[in-house]
């Protein structure tokens, strides 16, 4: 009797040093088909799993309203909840916060993990509660939380991205077509007269283009100029919301294009997915971004710089350096100082 009344009396203390004697802690993992929701109140409790429908906040809440019976919680006790930022994106956490629960979106990437040998992919949703009893019991390094974006500002990325998506898919359909010309040893340019050129042309050992592959590079070739007059569509839009637009994106745009070395394009990508949509604290969250933060390996003896994370978005670090070329190339116009390596 005096161990299990000591037991309960370490537990009450361990609760109560984290803030957590009143509130209820979910962990959700959210799959594609369905979502597993780990309930506890304390960090040596074993979790209570339930699994639900993928995007059924119906059950999600009636889970939570049941967990707190089981627990023997309050109705309007608190919540505290997480999950790792993945496709579900950010309409989760908009609505938890509307029901009132305290939410945290987390970096997938920066929880810890067991490295000493192979580990069941189910210890994922423990490892995330065990974090999340210490987040909020206080510790802040325990991973790293992604700042959720508003729904306008999610909106007016779109248009940015959509272009360079829309661009790398011409690319592979270009690609495709090379590659299957190269298969029959062709050597065409992509140009006004490749429809006509390719009816004419000959394998490499000199015998006639089979009907079946001129049928799929037509449709390949036609597939592209879909893509490349919604490509032109889109940089149409862009110009014109630079031009015209009334936003925050719109505008800050327009001033980056004043700035010697920057056209639309750079000023567009600046504009969505930095200065436009996003406010910084520090430089170290500038940094986390654009992937622009330095990597060093420092282990007894051994020193090495293993350049930069690359973790951030591309495109902005693309259009920096596109940004450089620019300046470059104004610099060498106008006889101007050359532009130093690494101060741009």
């Amino acid at each position: 009797m005096r161990c299990e009344h000591d037991r309960d009396a370490r537990r009450t203390d361990l609760d109560d040093s984290h803030g957590l004697a009143e509130a209820q802690c979910l962990a959700c993992e959210l799959g594609s088909t369905k979502w597993t929701l780990g309930f506890t109140v304390a960090p040596a409790q074993r979790p209570r799993l339930r699994q639900i429908p993928a995007g059924d906040v119906a059950a999600l809440e009636r889970e939570i309203v049941a967990a707190k019976m089981r627990f023997g919680l309050a109705i309007d006790a608190p919540v505290r909840s997480c999950y790792e930022a993945g496709r579900d994106g950010f309409w989760v956490h908009r609505w938890l916060v509307a029901a009132g629960i305290d939410n945290v979106v987390v970096d997938s990437s920066s929880i810890e993990v067991n490295r000493r040998a192979r580990r069941a992919k189910t210890d994922r949703l423990d490892a995330s509660k065990a974090l999340l009893l210490r987040w909020a019991g206080g510790e802040r390094r325990v991973w790293s939380v992604v700042h959720v974006p508003s729904p306008a500002a999610e909106a007016q990325r779109q248009l940015t991205r959509e272009i360079a998506t829309v661009g790398v898919d011409r690319t592979r359909v270009r690609n495709r077509i090379h590659g299957l010309l190269a298969t029959q040893g062709i050597r065409l340019e992509l140009n006004a007269r490749f429809l006509v050129r390719l009816a004419e042309v000959r394998t490499g050992d000199g015998q006639p283009l089979p009907t079946a592959w001129r049928a799929r590079l037509e449709r390949e070739w036609a597939h592209m100029k879909v893509i490349e007059a919604r490509l032109r569509t889109l940089t149409a839009e862009r110009a014109a919301q630079i031009a015209e637009g009334q936003d925050r994106v719109a505008q800050v745009a327009r001033q980056l294009c004043t700035v010697r070395g920057v056209a639309e394009v750079s000023a567009a990508v600046f504009s969505a997915e930095l200065f436009g949509t996003r406010t910084f604290s520090n430089g170290r969250q500038l940094g986390a971004v654009t992937g622009l933060v330095p990597v060093p390996y420092r282990s007894d003896q051994r020193v090495q710089d293993q350049g930069i994370s690359k973790a951030g978005r591309a495109e902005v670090r693309a259009a920096g350096a596109a940004t450089r070329l620019g300046l470059v190339a104004v610099a060498a116009d106008q006889c101007l100082d050359p532009v130093v390596p690494g101060t741009v």
